[in-house]
């Protein structure tokens, strides 16, 4: 019985290999992806306001959060909108004549589709 790699692993050794082949499209792509993942499990700041140093946390760790955790429904959620992004920005850019950046970000849709799926 083969345990299920969560998507995110899956695209961090992806990263590697593309490196590895010097893969730029597809590695600026997995890179992009990722980093889209780490925004959405980012934690919203509220109440923020500057005061006297003396009320403020101290100590090792006393400011930080704990981010959010990402299904693995979520994490697919936000690729396949990356996936969408770049395909609907080659779609603009083939209108626009530049069908040589619309082929680098189709390339790009591709690359990151591969890994959903």
């Amino acid at each position: 019985m083969s345990a299920i790699i969560p998507l995110r692993d899956r695209l961090r050794a992806a990263v590697a290999g593309a490196m590895k082949s010097r893969d730029r499209r597809t590695t600026s792509a997995l890179r992009s992806a990722l980093a889209a993942i780490d925004n959405a499990q980012a934690v919203e700041i509220r109440g923020v306001r500057a005061g006297a140093i003396e009320m403020s946390l101290m100590g090792p760790g006393a400011a930080e959060v704990t981010r959010r955790e990402l299904t693995e429904a979520g994490v697919a959620a936000i690729v396949r909108g990356e996936v969408e992004e770049r395909r609907a920005a080659a779609v603009a850019y083939e209108a626009a004549g530049r069908e040589d950046k619309a082929a680098d970000l189709a390339a790009e849709a591709d690359a990151l589709a591969a890994h959903l799926g």
